[in-house]
């Protein structure tokens, strides 16, 4: 992606926040897959706010009165966009995702490699489908890379830990 001619090595985050302000305790399978999601998300990602030519991007990620927002700068501290969501249409998929992430770690301690297997098809599947939902509401507003909403919603289900 770097050098593209195109101008897309351009379109990309090259810095991740997530809102600190709310955030609890988290297991150590959570601050795993955090710090794994922003790793991959630095390494690998397509971000194009649309209508904006510029990038790379920094991200800030929060929830705030049940909307989850991204604002998005430019490497200089510009801001380039507001992107709210109402987090409302997340909570289903996020509750089970949890339910079956929860299900999945006891698996791994306890079940048989096919158990195993079944639950980590069933928990992709989850994830996948929150990865739609999230390139669906972003339609018009930023266009990602499925790889890029995958990790954008592991960020999100972060968020949602309240404790």
């Amino acid at each position: 992606m770097a050098g593209a001619p195109d101008g897309t090595a351009t379109q990309r985050l090259v810095k991740i926040a997530l809102d600190e302000r709310t955030v609890v305790r988290r297991s150590p399978e959570v601050e795993h897959e955090r710090a794994v999601a922003i790793y991959d998300l630095l390494e690998e990602n397509s971000f194009a706010p649309c209508g904006h030519e510029g990038g790379p991007y920094h991200l800030s990620l929060s929830i705030e009165d049940n909307r989850l927002v991204m604002d998005i700068r430019s490497v200089e501290d510009v801001r380039v966009a507001e992107v709210q969501l109402p987090i409302t249409s997340f909570r289903r998929i996020v509750k089970d995702y949890f339910t079956i992430c929860e299900s999945y770690y006891q698996a791994i301690r306890r079940a048989t490699p096919s158990q195993i297997e079944a639950i980590d098809m069933g928990r992709r599947g989850l994830h996948n489908e929150g990865s739609e939902l999230l390139r669906e509401r972003l339609a018009g507003k930023v266009d990602v890379d499925f790889k890029t909403a995958r990790r954008l919603f592991t960020l999100i289900c972060v968020l949602h830990i309240r404790g």
